[in-house]
Order: structure tokens, then sequence, then C-alpha cells
């Protein structure tokens, strides 16, 4: 998540590096995968990012990873903490106009979907206060589900296969919803075991198949932005 060490002050030219801001989660993911499963995965999706042959590290600075965002969805299940919506806003906008006495921008690097509503109004507040800024979310693709399911699964098999314990599902059947009923009634009034998808299918290529298209998106993202910002010809 960061450089060799952490820089010192000298180390930074105003407006010459790029900070990412990796927004994790401590939630729920059923009783085979970590609260902080979010934040694994975005923590390494990141590390990889900034390792990618593509990408100028030193361009870069990592912030720490933020590992309790907005999980009021999953209420309900024992472990969880959420900072909620309200404050997830207010902390991230602090954040990034802190930033701009002298990051080039801030990419905001999100890995846990509840914070949906959140980042749209962070986008606005920072639109509003013209602060240089790019969000970026784990994209989706054909196949994945939701939540704790084969994608999340599979994805911590690669990345960290011993805090993956399948030998807890018993009698598991899948679950599947839409994003309006979770808003309505929270993961908990779909599911008791907290699952949504089927992790029963996951594998471990598959998580690095899933994590490569991760990079590959979250790098494409990072040069774009340093693009525009760092590279631009006045």
């Amino acid at each position: 998540m960061s450089e060799a060490r952490t820089p010192t002050t000298n180390d930074i030219a105003v407006g010459e590096k790029i900070l990412l801001l990796p927004l994790g989660s401590w939630e729920q993911h059923g009783p085979h995968l970590p609260l902080d499963t979010d934040s694994v995965i975005i923590a390494r999706v990141v590390h990889d990012s900034l390792s990618h042959p593509s990408v100028n590290p030193r361009e870069f600075i990592c912030a720490p990873l933020f590992p309790i965002t907005a999980s009021d969805e999953h209420e309900g299940f024992a472990g969880g903490l959420s900072l909620g919506t309200d404050a997830l806003v207010s902390a991230v906008v602090a954040i990034c106009r802190s930033a701009s006495s002298w990051a080039a921008g801030t990419l905001i690097v999100n890995g846990h979907g509840g914070n949906f509503d959140a980042l749209q109004r962070i986008a606005s507040a920072l639109n509003y206060e013209k602060i240089i800024h790019s969000i970026w979310s784990l994209p989706s693709y054909t196949g994945g589900d939701m939540h704790a399911g084969h994608t999340e699964t599979s994805l911590m098999m690669h990345i960290a296969p011993q805090s993956v314990h399948l030998n807890q599902l018993t009698n598991f059947l899948p679950t599947e919803t839409t994003v309006e009923t979770l808003r309505s009634v929270g993961v908990h009034g779909v599911t008791p075991t907290g699952i949504l998808g089927n992790p029963m299918t996951a594998t471990t290529q598959h998580g690095q198949e899933v994590l490569d298209l991760y990079v590959r998106s979250l790098t494409q993202q990072m040069q774009t932005c340093a693009n525009q910002w760092l590279h631009f010809s006045p």
C-alpha cells in the first residue's frame, strides 16, 4: 500500500505527485471470509497497479487505506463497523481538500460497493470546490456476483488463501437479489448467511483473472490521471 519507505515532506515537490486514496470496508463476508475482505482486495489491487510496468510509481503517493466506510446495509451481522454515508463524505472531502494544497490531484480508489451513494456526493462536493479528483471503483464483469460469493471468494483464494474457510459453509444455498431490494431491507433481510452469490464455485484461477482485470482497469485510470494532471503541455 505504500512506497518502500514512507516519504518525508522534502520528498514531495508541490504539484508533482498524485494521491491515491484507497477505500476498503469492515463488514461481514459470510462465515467463510474475513471482515476486512474488501480492504485486503483493494490493497492488493493498488499494490499491483503501482508495480505495473505501465505506471511510474514516482508519480504517485498512496494514503493509508481507509478501513471503515459506509456499510449500513450489513447491519444485523456481528463484527461490522460503519462510518455511514454522511461521515464518509465529510471525511473524504476533507482529505481531498487537504491534499489539494500539494498534490496534482486525488484518485479515490474504491473497493466497496456500499460506498456508491457517498461517492456521488463526494464527486459533487469536490466539483463544487473545484478540487482536482477522479473516482475509480472495482469494475463489474459478466459472471460476477455481489457479495462474498464467486467473485470475492475467488479473489481471496488467490490473494489470501489462508483466510478462506469454505468448510464453514454447510447446507449452503446460493442467494441472488437486486440493489433495490438491498436498499430496502439490507443484506440481512435477504439472506441469513450474508452471502449474495455462490462461493462454492470459486477458484484460485478465477481469482487471478479477476485481479488482473482490476489491475488493468486501475492502471488505465492512473495513466489517464497522470496524463491529464502531470504530463499536460501549457
